[in-house]
Formats: structure tokens, sequence, C-alpha cells
């Protein structure tokens, strides 16, 4: 029998860097007292605790720490939540809706759970749109309501003064505002003024209604939510513009496409959505959350197998990943009981995503943008549905289903077993992907060679990255060099570096230079089997124009996505990611 916990985890130094800033236990003087080791081997062992409510026994629990340390170690899986818990044992997910109903008592109700999640780490999504807009008449009193963005600035003070000075993490929000609301010009121009709610992501609820009106340009009825009377007439097309305008000056708000959400929402018969989490990813009902954890794709490249994919691997993680995901939720520490009722005892979403596919499509030598790497995105996705469901179902059988499994999609299509309501999330692992040392999400690759900075997590470092993946390609090519990597280093980018042959360009294109329809089919192609929603940042050049916002907009609603989220280079004075000088240049050539 092997030595238990026998793989060593291989870190570089900035992998290292990170594992001390953000993940390993310190002692009382804030000094590392832990290896990656040693935290993999304490994650694992709490996490197949859960094991002992069903029953499981003592040799199988054994064999499940020894599996979950192994998918961890080697990087193959790995779930943010218990990293940075820090030995607490507080395991929270990560992401949750809380409602919000058109009373003082409601707002400061939710207020006051938002603080108590919030110190914690977690980021929270709110729908306002049932607050009744500015200058409407407050029965009760006879004055003037003071509208949805006022009580967004109470609850971005609120961060900004209790929380983000003593709480896990920064204190994060989603503030969603349906199309339809009068005050929806306010919202949209509310973080053109970026000093303003800085706590805020902003995304517009965009329904089918609108974008039939934008189509055919006509006019759209805003309603006052406390009435339900319309307000007045808009015109579509203004509207969308004014979003792109807002966009492209400083990439807010985000767009979700809330009618496509609830034709994807597998509870129907708990409630419809209206709102999701800070980044997007994961659209919930009031209350809910979604523990979340990723597979690390260019893991499971495997030069001489078959399709250059570790299948088999890749079948054994996905199914070790949902029952590690499901014991989080046993072991989650809810807070409030609202919360654990309709988690624990409800729907119990879980949702793995994945990382490094950036990374694995450069392995496999196969272009971002090709019908070969969308065609693979779908199988990969797919399988990792099919065997998280089918997991996902054996649980049930032993387990138990989720609560809610007869008001589910589920039951209607004959599944007679299912644990978690969902499975799949593709969320944007910026730190762990880090961690991981691999790219994020299913971003293609930002650049080449560029730096990190304005990361709270890392406090404020600046770290410089150089992709090894093309390292490893010129090396092949015999024409890696040190005066080759610094002429990549000095723009990012290998496009206009005459010695670099085109096949090798081709297949390491950054994401400016990325046409948005592949980003876009990129995103599709994951969307089609993922339960929740993808975290995908489209990234555009400095030059885009707002008209050709306004197009992928049309776009991603013809594909069935989820949500957008739209990026213009430099639309920031200060974001994470950045390329040179140089390269910026380039970018306006292009």
């Amino acid at each position: 029998m092997p030595r238990r916990f026998y793989i060593e985890p291989k870190l570089n130094e900035k992998q290292q860097l990170i594992a001390n800033s953000r993940y390993l236990l310190k002692d009382s003087h804030g000094k590392v007292k832990e290896t990656a080791r040693d935290m993999f081997i304490r994650i694992s062992k709490l996490i197949a605790s859960a094991e002992k409510r069903f029953h499981t026994t003592p040799k199988e629990v054994k064999m499940l720490e020894d599996d979950f340390y192994q998918m961890q170690a080697s990087l193959e899986f790995l779930s943010g939540t218990p990293m940075h818990d820090r030995g607490l044992k507080r395991l929270m997910a990560e992401c949750y809706v809380l409602p919000l109903e058109d009373s003082l008592e409601s707002i400061y109700h939710t207020l006051y759970y938002s603080v108590q999640l919030h110190r914690l780490g977690a980021g929270i999504g709110y729908d306002f749109s049932k607050l009744r807009p500015e200058g409407s008449t407050v029965h009760s009193t006879g004055k003037e309501a003071s509208g949805p963005i006022s009580f967004m600035r109470l609850f971005d003070f609120s961060s900004e003064i209790i929380l983000n000075r003593g709480s896990a993490r920064h204190a994060g929000h989603m503030g969603i505002l349906r199309i339809d609301h009068p005050d929806i010009e306010k919202f949209i121009k509310a973080k053109e003024d970026y000093s303003q709610l800085t706590n805020f992501n902003l995304s517009v609820a965009i329904t089918d209604s609108f974008m039939r009106a934008y189509k055919t340009g006509s006019h759209v009825s805003l309603r006052d939510p406390s009435s339900g009377q319309v307000a007045s007439k808009v015109d579509a097309k203004y509207l969308m513009e004014l979003i792109a305008k807002s966009v492209h000056q400083s990439a807010e708000p985000g767009i979700i496409f809330i009618d496509e959400i609830n034709r994807k929402n597998t509870v129907p018969g708990v409630g419809r959505i209206s709102a999701t989490n800070l980044c997007g990813e994961q659209p919930l009902l009031p209350f809910e959350a979604c523990y979340l954890g990723g597979i690390t794709l260019n893991k499971f490249y495997e030069k001489n197998s078959k399709e250059g994919i570790k299948w088999k691997r890749l079948a054994e993680v996905t199914r070790l990943a949902v029952r590690y995901l499901d014991n989080m939720i046993e072991l989650g520490y809810n807070v409030l009981p609202e919360i654990q009722k309709i988690n624990v005892e409800g729907n119990r979403k879980i949702g793995i995503g994945v990382l490094g596919w950036a990374d694995l499509l450069a392995e496999l030598r196969i272009p971002y943008d090709s019908d070969k790497g969308v065609k693979l995105a779908e199988k990969i996705m797919r399988f990792i549905q099919n065997n998280a469901r089918d997991e996902s179902s054996k649980l049930g059988r032993i387990r138990g289903n989720f609560a809610n499994f007869k008001k589910s999609l589920f039951y209607k299509r004959g599944f007679k077993n299912m644990r978690n309501a969902t499975v799949t999330t593709i969320a944007p692992t910026g730190t762990r992907s880090l961690f991981a040392d691999c790219n994020s999400g299913v971003e293609p690759f930002f650049a080449l060679a560029y730096s990190r900075e304005n990361m709270e997590t890392l406090d404020n470092q600046k770290i410089y990255f150089v992709n090894e993946s093309l390292e490893k390609a010129l090396k092949e090519e015999w024409l890696f060099s040190k005066k080759l990597m610094r002429e990549v280093s000095a723009s990012g980018s290998i496009s206009n570096i005459e010695d670099i042959p085109d096949k090798i360009k081709r297949i390491f294109r950054t994401t400016y230079e990325i046409a948005p329809e592949w980003h876009l089919k990129m995103q599709a192609a994951f969307q089609k089997y993922t339960d929740n929603a993808v975290s995908k940042t489209l990234n555009v050049k400095e030059s885009t124009t707002e008209k050709e916002i306004e197009s992928v907009y049309l776009e991603a609603h013809s594909l069935k996505l989820k949500g957008v989220t739209i990026y213009r280079d430099k639309s920031r004075d200060k974001q994470v990611l950045n390329v040179t000088s140089s390269q910026k240049k380039q970018n306006k050539i292009t």
C-alpha cells in the first residue's frame, strides 16, 4: 500500500508567494507555519470528515482523504473556500443572493444580513428592481422615495467604513436592476464616475421583450414596481446606446439576460431568479448560495493519450469533486437560518468549473479562435457535466435527493435521483489560477508577458508572468533565446515578431487579437453544458466603438448566453492585468 499523502506539491516562487500571502496558516506574528502539503492534508481530512454523517466506513474515509489530497496536491482540482478558510473550519460559500423588498424593514434587514456574510469574505448579489423609483410617493409618509441608487450607496458606505478594514476579504456587491425600471437611466450612469459605488459591480437585467423592442426600433414601458403602472415609455435603442456608452467609458454595467437565466433555472417550482452573485457566474434564488471548485484542464494534457487528454482521470476527478463539494455543504457555516434552509435542506447547489483552458489549447496546438477549439470546449464541458450529474445522481440514491427535487427540471425529465440542483459553474478563478500557475477560467491569454497589480488578495504586490507554453513551443522549434523573450516581454505579444513562424503566432493570439465573435462562441460552447452561468470578460481594444459594443450584445443574445461583461482596455485608471506601453501602441494599430 503506498504511503499516505505521498504526492509533494510542486510550487514555483510565484506560487509559493501566493500560498504564503493567501492560504497557509500563520502564527500570531504573521509568520507562515505550514507547507502547501500540510495545508492540503488538513483540508482533505476536514472535507472527508463529513462522510461520517453518511456511515462511510473508516477505511473508505481514509481512502477519500487520500483521493481528495491527490487531486489538490497535484493541482488538478482546487476550491478557494477551504483554502482561504485557513483552519477556522468556517466553510462558507463564496457567493450569495439576498432578497430586497420595497420597505425600510426589508432593506435594513438585508443590510444586516450582508454585514454578517461580508465580514466572513462573501460576495453578495441583490435585485433592486422592487424598490420604487426616486421621486415617487411613499404613502405612509406622503414624502418622496429616494430610489434604488440611494440604497446602493447605503450598502456601499457600510462596506467601505465598517467592513473593508476588518473583514476576511474586501466586501463586494452585485447590484441588479431590470431594464424596465423607471430609474434605469440613473442606474446605467451610476458608475461613469468610478469613484462612486466602488464596492459594487452593476448589471442590467435585460428581458426578451426589450431585445425585441430594440431589434424592431420600438419603445419599452418603464413601470413603477410598487404600483405596476407605466411611468414612461423610452426608445429601446436609446437605452441600449446608453449602456454601450457607459461600458465604453467605465466598463460598467454588465448585462444579464434574465429570461434565458430562468429558462435554464433547474428548480422553477421553487421560484424565479432575479439576481446573480458578484461576478455573474451564479444566478441564485433569495438566500441561495453555491459551493464552487475548478478543474485545472491543462493538468490533464498527455501527449500520447487519446486527443491529448487523460479522459479517464478527468472523469475520476470530476466525480471526486462532486463528492468534495457536497461534503462542503454538510460542513458549511451558514450564518443565517434562511441560508441553511434553502441550501442544505433545499437545493444543495454546487458548481464545478474549469481553469487552464487556454493552457490546454496551447499544449494541443489548437487556436482559441477556431472551430476545433470551440468543438473541444463543448466536448470537455459536456463530459464534465455528464460525469458530475451521474455522480450527483448516485449520491442522491445513497444520501437522499435535494429536498426540492420534485420541483426541479430533473424530476420532470425522468431522473430518479439527484443530490444537487446544479453541478457546474464557470467561475473567474482569479487567485486560484495564479496558484495553479495557469490561465484564468475559460479566458484566452491576456498577454504572453504581463504584470498583475492592484490585487488586495496579494497585498497589492506586483507580479510578473511569462507564458511557459510559449517558451516550450519555441524550444521545440529551436527558436528560444533570451533575446527573443525580451522582445515578447516588451510587447506582451508575438504577432509582430518576424522570427516567429505563423503557425506559432496562430496558437498564441492574445485576448485583444481575438475577434469578439470568437470570445462569444467560446463562452456559448461552455454555457451549453453549464447548469449555472459562465463568468468571462470580453476584453476589447481601446479603439473599440460604442456601436461595436452594441453588436456584441445582439450576438450574445442570439447565442443564448446568460450574461456578458465587456471591458474596453484603459477604460479605468486602475486595472488588474496590464501590458506594457509598446503593447498598448500595438493594440491601436491592429
